[in-house]
């Protein structure tokens, strides 16, 4: 039996809706957070691999929303977004995409992300 109070919370927030897409873009915007989009399928292994360093970066920029988005479940916010490979990450700030990167290259999405964050902060600053 598994314990699960071991498991941190995650702090990836798992978009269920074209609704719940909107509601945490809007938020993210509002509070002039940046957004980290990552766009999965539960099929994909790549994408799937990702997950765990998905979540090891969200829990290192806590000043960032990290959303994740199964094309499968929200097949119209994929549309929207213009996704049509997994992984797919966005970057994303005031509502708009600044960076798009496809494919699970944690080393890359590391190195963007980081990036994205520095810019971020000297935007707000």
């Amino acid at each position: 039996m598994e314990n699960q109070e071991q498991q941190p919370k995650s702090r990836v927030v798992k978009v269920e809706s074209r609704e719940s897409w909107d509601f945490y873009v809007t938020q993210g915007t509002n509070q002039g957070c940046p957004i980290v989009v990552h766009f999965t399928a539960s099929w994909c292994m790549p994408s799937v691999a990702m997950n765990p360093i998905f979540e090891e970066l969200a829990s290192a920029y806590p000043d960032v929303l990290f959303l994740t988005v199964d094309v499968d479940e929200v097949k119209e916010v994929a549309t929207k977004m213009q996704v049509k490979a997994m992984p797919t990450f966005l970057l994303m700030r005031d509502g708009a995409q600044v960076d798009k990167i496809v494919g699970a290259n944690p080393e890359e999405i590391r190195k963007r992300i980081d990036n994205f964050v520095q810019s971020f902060r000297e935007y707000i600053a």
